[in-house]
């Protein structure tokens, strides 16, 4: 691809970026972004797609799991140890049940742009942009806040580099090591109907290291840490761009702004600037697939044509109510290309519904249906479903109804904090974990 660069894009039609003011203001933004250094580096992110090759063939299986979208305010060091605690015992859970290794890949450190269905939001007669995540602008309902402003952009740049700093600092430290996953735990698991389930899964490992220690003479030294890798939606094009660069000794262009970013179903128009620019990035990239018609095999000549292993993952999103009609025939026509991809599970997105009293929530139940009717499917087409990408906090919020404690509609203003969409909380994560696994295992 002698001819792409990492601003090919732009002379596309490019769905989804905000209208900025001040152009000039924009290019200052983005040229200051292009100098700094790169948030992850291309060793690491040809190490995960060598995992996700491993687990589109069924030997690993990919966790991707963090909030709907990060917050300026929340880059702080209780919220930041409250997400990884969570992926990390969810990933516990699943190492255990599927006896299976485990990738663990957060939606944090740049998930700081959304997609809208509409660029501007109407509330008693006056209209002004809609929010479009922190790193575009405010939540707030005022023109100054709602008007896009790219210096968010290196405000964006900066929280996500010290979010990926101290989640690196807390795993070299000890705070992943397997020997202690007491650690991990929140203040209110004591509190949760399968509290006594996951400390025996927790018992039961740490049992485990002894016994292999025992037999070893010596510590499992690789134990001690585990790897974590970093996501977020590749939407807004002009801070993808900043940060992507050739390296030393390697070909091609690497996205060094993520790990493992991923295009949103709201841009997959296969002519639109996000494929462009997605198909030149050496990363591995995900593509979120939903109700909305897609032509599969052009999808893949555009972003996978050298099948790759681990270049590709699709993210499937039906909803439980659909996936059953629509999933067997992605699966099909992937499977008519001869080519591979990893297959995951969102069972999030297509299971969103407003409750009476204006509240956009998920139900439990459902979301689980999805997943378990998603394993099915697979294993009857000769397919594997390789992994999950799932919306949680690590707060004791109040967004999603349902799971073990009967989380119902009323108990949704207790603690509903989601500017976007509503995660699972806590209890809820580690519940859909073990039972995902169980259904896995």
């Amino acid at each position: 691809m002698t001819s792409w660069n990492p601003t090919s894009w732009q002379d596309k039609k490019t769905a989804q970026q905000p209208n900025y003011v001040d152009s000039d203001a924009l290019q200052r933004a983005v040229s200051q972004l292009t100098t700094l250094p790169p948030l992850v580096s291309s060793w690491e992110i040809e190490t995960l797609k060598s995992q996700l090759a491993d687990a589109a063939s069924g030997k690993r299986f990919l966790l991707q799991a963090g909030d709907c979208a990060e917050r300026f305010a929340d880059c702080t060091p209780e919220r930041i140890t409250g997400q990884l605690k969570v992926l990390l015992q969810m990933s516990l859970v699943l190492v255990h049940t599927t006896k299976r290794r485990v990738i663990r890949v957060g939606r944090l450190a740049g998930q700081y742009a959304k997609p809208r269905s509409s660029d501007l939001e109407t509330i008693d007669g006056i209209a002004l942009p809609s929010y479009r995540g922190d790193l575009v602008n405010d939540i707030e309902f005022s023109e100054l806040a709602r008007t896009p402003n790219p210096n968010r952009l290196l405000r964006g740049f900066e929280r996500s580099a010290m979010t990926i700093n101290f989640v690196r600092a807390l795993i070299d430290g000890g705070f992943a090591d397997l020997h202690h996953p007491e650690y991990w735990d929140l203040g209110f698991v004591e509190h949760s109907p399968r509290a006594a389930e996951y400390q025996s899964i927790v018992a039961s490992i740490a049992e485990s290291l002894r016994f292999m220690e025992t037999l070893a003479g010596e510590a499992v030294g690789a134990i001690n840490r585990v790897e974590f890798f970093t996501s977020h939606e590749g939407l807004h094009l002009h801070y993808e761009q900043a940060q992507t660069r050739q390296v030393p000794h390697r070909d091609g262009w690497y996205n060094l702004s993520s790990h493992f970013p991923w295009i949103g179903a709201r841009t997959t128009e296969l002519d639109g600037g996000h494929i462009e620019f997605f198909k030149g990035i050496a990363n591995p990239i995900g593509v979120k697939i939903g109700a909305h018609a897609i032509e599969i095999e052009k999808l893949l000549d555009a972003l996978h044509p050298n099948n790759e292993p681990g270049r590709l993952t699709l993210i499937h999103r039906y909803g439980a109510e659909k996936v059953a009609g629509e999933l067997p025939k992605l699966i099909e026509a992937v499977q008519a290309t001869g080519k591979q991809v990893l297959f995951i599970c969102d069972p999030m997105h297509g299971n969103t519904k407003k409750t009476e009293s204006g509240f956009k929530t998920r139900n439990f139940d459902s979301i689980l249906s999805e997943v378990e009717q998603s394993i099915d499917i697979h294993k009857r087409l000769g397919s594997t479903l390789g992994g999950v990408h799932v919306e949680v906090c690590g707060q004791n919020v109040t967004e999603c109804t349902g799971g073990a404690r009967g989380l119902d509609e009323h108990c949704l203003g207790d603690a509903y904090e989601t500017l976007v969409d509503p995660r699972l909380n806590y209890e809820q994560s580690i519940e859909l974990a073990m039972l995902v696994g169980k259904k896995l295992g």
